[in-house]
């Protein structure tokens, strides 16, 4: 059995007007969250500060970038806040009618709970509406922004809206706090920087401006100034950060740890090799020496020599091997004492250098993202071939040789194999966080050239 046609329209008609109710909420959802993004990006990528050329110094591609994105952000929030004022605006000559059925009693506890609950929402509400103003004044022009409940402010159409049981006195008598002043001027925000003429004539301009201004050559010499102080400061501390742990490595291991080790590494019966990788190797020396000499008088490039002095020779040399891994064995333990010396220095340093790491920070971003796209690019790609491409395997095993010999450690095949199957996956993973996270929104054209050149 078919509908009624009036029933239809009666179902859309309940639909608008559920869609419609709910408009206020949603396009203030939607303000909060742009103002949301504008605030995280002016945290993450402008210390707290407004997006602007002159709180962080990035280049021109990046502050188009970021000026893009500011404008779609403001023009969402201030375009969803519109739509907040209007829709509360007309709900709000559509207020509730007073129940005729409720008695006096049911009456007054229906009230109380409603109050609550409004109560609530409107506290949440005028939360998110001051949030969305304070960011929002940071990129208007010089107008001062004031909610009192006598302006006709968002604060205001709102809180009226939401008293359909004689709730004024939430907002009415209580201004003080939801009053909000602003005035910022912002004639150097990004969002106001496109007008009539190209952007490139009016950075030609204000070029020639700043060289005709008399104190250009002062503030020329004094960023030159700041610029060579941070580079010396921040080579300075790379060279101290590479120096000092090798020195102390050094020094310790041949004047603290060292003689320590000796002294009761020989007057104890110790054994000559602390692990078995270097007793097999020790092994094969001998067994090479000794099918090398009995080559060499096979040949006739040697002496023909009778059994006893072979085995004299062959003794000889057992205690050359001997020895030679005896000392090898005593280095490693010494490099285990001196690395966790340096170790302790190195993270003093760090401790006491908390200045000087952020210079250095400061520097290596200025370099890092002052590459072209094709070189941020090259060297991406450079170092995740080396670290995580197809032949890294290779070097991580030699690496991981060179740390076991070191250390005096015995080489485990199971352990280098699931090392490698683990930790470049890991280094890739982040590597691709980083591009995804930081450098697309930094410099998206430098992804770009990435993606282009690994394809």
């Amino acid at each position: 059995m078919k509908k009624p046609p009036f029933k239809n329209l009666q179902e859309y008609l309940r639909d608008a007007n559920k869609w419609f109710s709910a408009t206020p909420e949603r396009s203030l959802e939607e303000a909060y969250n742009a103002a949301l993004t504008i605030k995280s990006i002016e945290d993450q990528h402008f210390n707290g500060q407004k997006i602007s050329a002159e709180t962080a110094h990035y280049s021109e591609s990046v502050m188009q970038y970021f000026e893009r994105e500011l404008t779609k952000y403001l023009k969402i929030a201030k375009l969803n806040l519109s739509a907040f004022k209007i829709s509360r605006s007309l709900l709000a000559t559509t207020k509730l009618d007073q129940p005729k059925e409720f008695s006096i009693n049911s009456y007054d506890s229906f009230q109380d709970s409603t109050n609550i609950v409004l109560r609530d929402k409107t506290s949440i509400t005028l939360e998110k509406l001051t949030f969305i103003d304070g960011v929002l004044a940071k990129y208007i022009s010089e107008v001062p922004v004031t909610y009192t409940p006598s302006s006709p402010s968002l604060l205001v159409a709102y809180s009226e809206s939401e008293q359909p049981f004689k709730s004024g006195p939430i907002v009415k008598n209580n201004p003080a706090p939801y009053s909000v002043v602003k005035s910022v001027k912002m004639s150097d925000s990004i969002s106001d920087k496109t007008g009539f003429l190209p952007r490139s004539i009016l950075r030609t301009v204000e070029k020639i401006k700043k060289d005709l201004d008399p104190k250009a050559e002062e503030e020329v010499i004094q960023n030159f100034r700041n610029s060579k102080n941070k580079t010396v400061i921040s080579l300075r501390f790379i060279v101290l950060l590479v120096l000092i742990p090798l020195l102390t490595q050094q020094l310790s291991k041949n004047f603290l740890v060292g003689p320590i080790v000796d002294h009761f590494r020989q007057e104890s019966a110790a054994e000559i090799f602390i692990n078995e990788d270097l007793e097999k190797e020790a092994f094969e020396d001998l067994a090479r020496f000794e099918e090398q000499l009995k080559f060499k008088m096979l040949i006739g490039a040697a002496p023909h020599l009778s059994k006893e002095e072979v085995e004299e020779r062959v003794k000889h040399k057992a205690e050359e091997i001997a020895e030679e891994y005896k000392h090898e064995g005593n280095s490693a333990i010494k490099n285990i004492f001196a690395d966790l010396i340096s170790a302790g220095v190195f993270a003093i340093v760090v401790f006491n250098s908390k200045r000087d790491i952020a210079i250095l920070k400061s520097f290596m971003d200025e370099i890092i993202y002052g590459l072209s796209d094709s070189a941020k690019a090259f060297i991406i790609i450079l170092l995740t071939d080396i670290f995580v491409g197809f032949h890294s395997p290779h070097g991580w095993e030699v690496i991981l040789e060179g740390i076991s010999r070191h250390l005096g450690l015995p080489e485990s095949r199971d352990f280098n194999f699931l090392f490698i199957a683990t930790f470049p996956v890991i280094l890739d993973t982040i590597f691709k966080y980083w591009i995804f996270r930081y450098l697309s929104r930094i410099s998206p054209s430098a992804v770009a050239t990435y993606r282009n050149m690994n394809e």
